[in-house]
C-alpha cells in the first residue's frame, strides 16, 4: 500500500470524515505502542482488528511525521515499530497534544455537522447512539474495557478498504471512545486510590 492508496477518489477532496477515520487508526496504533512497547504491522493487525496493510501504512505515516521509529530487531522481514525515543519528553508531549487537539477538532466538527444536517438524513438515520458513563475502574480494567471495545469493532474494520464487504445501506459511522480518569480539581482534595471509607 502506498500513500496514494488512501487518496480520495477523483473529484473528491479529503475531508474531515476521512481525516477522522485515519486518526482513529493512528490513535489506536499509538495507544498500542504505548502499552506494549513495540509491534509489527502484523501484530498490530491481530490486536486491533485492522488489516495488516492498513496498519503498515499508518505506522509508516506516523514514522514519517516523527511520532514513532523502527525498533531494533535481528533481521528478517518483520519490521517492529516503537514510540519515538528521544532526549526531550517535552517535545514528544507537545507533539502528542497537537495530534490530540487536531483529532478532537475533527470529531467536534463532524458532530456539529451531523446535528445541523440530521433533519435532512433518511428517516432511518435520523438518530444517533451517543452516550456516556462513569465507572470506577483500575488501570488494568480500563485497558480491558478498551480491548473489549476494539474486539467488538474488529468484524467491521475491513469494510473501509473492502467496499464489497459492506452490506446494503451501510454508511460510515463515527465511533469515538475516550477512556480517561476523572482527575480532581487541583484546589480540591487529593485523588483517592484506595478503598473508600465506610460511612458510620
Amino acid at each position: 500500500m502506498t500513500d496514494d492508496d488512501l487518496a480520495p477518489p477523483p473529484g473528491r477532496t479529503r475531508g474531515a470524515d476521512d481525516a477522522l477515520r485515519e486518526h482513529e487508526v493512528r490513535r489506536a496504533l499509538l495507544d498500542l505502542l504505548a502499552e506494549v512497547g513495540a509491534v509489527t504491522a502484523t501484530e498490530a493487525s491481530a490486536r486491533l482488528g485492522y488489516s495488516s496493510g492498513l496498519c503498515s501504512f499508518h505506522l509508516r505515516q506516523l514514522a514519517r511525521y516523527g511520532y514513532i521509529e523502527e525498533a531494533p530487531h535481528r533481521g528478517g522481514r518483520a519490521r517492529p515499530w516503537r514510540l519515538k525515543q528521544g532526549d526531550s519528553t517535552d517535545d514528544a508531549r507537545a507533539a502528542e497534544a497537537q495530534f490530540g487537539d487536531l483529532a478532537r477538532g475533527l470529531e467536534d466538527e463532524s458532530w456539529q455537522r451531523w446535528l445541523a444536517q440530521r433533519g435532512h438524513a433518511p428517516s432511518e438515520w435520523r438518530h444517533d447512539e451517543a452516550f456516556s458513563a462513569v465507572a470506577y475502574l483500575t488501570p488494568e480494567e480500563m485497558s480491558r474495557v478498551a480491548d473489549t471495545i476494539r474486539r467488538a469493532l474488529a468484524p467491521y474494520q475491513d469494510r473501509e478498504q473492502r467496499p464489497l464487504a459492506r452490506p446494503e445501506g451501510a454508511l460510515p459511522v463515527a465511533l469515538i471512545t475516550r477512556l480517561f480518569p476523572l482527575l480532581p480539581d487541583p484546589a480540591g482534595p487529593a485523588m483517592e486510590t484506595g478503598p473508600a471509607n465506610e460511612a458510620n
